[in-house]
């Protein structure tokens, strides 16, 4: 991601006087313009690089420069590579271990073993539990469509099974719910449009059409919020019976559930009503009741009652 290797360029200038861009751009696997670019994003956060003409020229810091090690504690090197452990459990890159063991570098012989202990509190582990092997080699051409502005090209199949073919400006990458997304403008909608890369195939670049970056709507779905069905975002109330209170619990914190009279347990919390309800709910089993809004019980109803049918109707053979 973008923004280890603005740390790994840093570093690899601080440790040499210059570097030519062809081989920076070759050791991150990216186009020496998107280099240029990294350059020009460190100059703006106050890191002085100049470019050096001639045969023997390349990038470096500026004449006399130094980083005061003391820019960052400890702590705060503990904690980017905290986060660069845990990015790589989804988005595994082998530059996020050249920039770890670059930083463990830096870290005095002294505080090695206390280092070690703060970088191995935590690990956050945003994998799937059915992996995301799948996933990686779509993330990786799409990084590299990021990193290189070229087109992509792909068949998209939404959330009511309607399949098109798309063509898009690839901006970010979001992972979200142990989900990953692409936030792309959408040529055919001539709009910014959210993208699950498991609903993708065919995936490919269009080497032959590069694009100007465009300056992306705010990302609402970060903050937990979204544009789509807030007319039908809703209170539903569900119980819980007693023996799968530890299922309730799971789901929404042992804070969210309050005690019914008869043993059970509820949950009241507000949710847009779509398809995506109507499963999770399904999902939760026969130990789980929706008790309002009456309108959501009755097509829960209807749902399982299709279901059982099913069950009734078709003979094993």
């Amino acid at each position: 991601m973008k923004l280890e290797r603005l740390l790994s360029i840093i570093i690899l200038l601080l440790n040499r006087r210059m570097m030519p861009a062809k081989d920076l751009a070759e050791r991150f696997e990216v186009s020496i313009r998107t280099i240029y670019r990294d350059i020009d994003a460190i100059n703006a956060a106050g890191i002085p690089i100049v470019t050096y003409q001639g045969t023997n020229g390349g990038i470096g810091l500026a004449e006399g420069y130094r980083l005061d090690r003391n820019l960052l504690t400890n702590d705060e090197f503990a904690a980017i590579v905290t986060a660069l452990r845990s990015i790589s459990t989804s988005y595994g890159k082998e530059q996020n271990q050249q920039l770890v063991e670059k930083i463990n570098s830096v870290i005095l012989p002294t505080h090695a073993e206390e280092f070690h202990h703060k970088t191995n509190s935590v690990l956050i582990d945003y994998s799937a539990w059915d992996g995301m092997e799948h996933l990686r080699p779509k993330l990786q051409l799409l990084n590299e469509a990021l990193d290189t502005c070229v087109l992509v090209n792909f068949t998209y199949s939404n959330a009511e099974g309607n399949v098109s073919e798309r063509t898009v400006e690839p901006h970010t990458l979001i992972l979200k719910g142990r989900q990953w997304y692409l936030q792309a403008y959408c040529l055919e909608k001539n709009e910014f449009r959210l993208f699950k890369l498991k609903r993708m195939k065919e995936l490919a670049k269009n080497r032959e059409s590069t694009f100007i970056r465009r300056d992306p709507p705010s990302l609402e779905y970060i903050e937990g919020k979204s544009k789509f069905n807030v007319d039908k975002i809703q209170e539903i109330v569900i119980r819980f019976q007693d023996d799968v209170r530890h299922v309730a619990e799971e789901l929404f914190g042992i804070e969210e559930l309050l005690p019914f009279e008869d043993g059970s347990w509820l949950v009241k919390k507000a949710y847009p009503e779509d398809e995506w309800l109507y499963s999770f709910i399904l999902s939760l089993g026969h130990r789980v009741e929706v008790l309002e809004p009456k309108d959501l019980r009755k097509t829960i109803a209807n749902r399982a009652e299709k279901i059982a049918k099913i069950y009734k109707n078709h003979k094993v053979t």
